[in-house]
């Protein structure tokens, strides 16, 4: 009788220790599968989307005279691109500064150009928080003298509502920006 009850207790012990081996397993599986990303793979952005972005429009042409803007292509960003094209070195542009500019904006979803101060009145002189979120968060920086892409998703432009025309509801805008002058 001694034996069997040493044979059970040495089963039962067995058991509880395959059972807490399991929930122990099933409880690092899960939580190694847990994020505080909001689920996003490891290279997206943190909280953003996990759609693919379409390839950023490449800008080319010389300081001081009109940008050409490829066609953009995919998905366009959730969050707001900037990329210097040309450094600029002179002044920098600050939240409170008023600029001249000459820019070029084009609608993503289209690929058109929308506007061109290159093609219409010429430079455009403005402050900078007279404009949208994303110029006041893109342009902060820029020196006098640089060429400036911003890709800026519609909540930081004009959201829902567009602008009409050619800017539609949920439009994404690409802007080129040279900045001219600084005060």
């Amino acid at each position: 009788m001694a034996n069997y009850d040493g044979l059970r207790y040495r089963v039962l012990r067995m058991k509880r220790l395959m059972i807490s081996f399991g929930v122990f397993a099933l409880l690092a599986s899960l939580l190694s599968s847990c994020t505080t990303d909001g689920g996003a793979p490891s290279d997206a952005p943190q909280g953003g989307s996990t759609s693919t972005v379409g390839a950023m429009p490449k800008v080319t042409g010389n300081a001081g005279e009109e940008a050409t803007i490829s066609t953009p292509e995919g998905n366009p960003p959730t969050e707001l691109y900037t990329e210097d094209v040309i450094e600029g070195t002179g002044a920098e542009a600050v939240a409170d500064s008023t600029l001249t500019v000459q820019y070029t904006l084009m609608a993503w979803s289209s690929g058109q150009v929308v506007e061109s101060s290159w093609a219409s009145s010429g430079p455009a002189t403005f402050p900078l928080s007279g404009v949208i979120l994303g110029w006041q968060q893109g342009i902060p920086g820029m020196k006098e003298g640089g060429r400036r892409l911003l890709v800026i998703p519609p909540g930081l432009a004009y959201g829902e509502a567009g602008a009409g025309g050619a800017i539609g509801p949920n439009e994404t805008l690409i802007f080129v920006v040279d900045l001219i002058k600084v005060n």
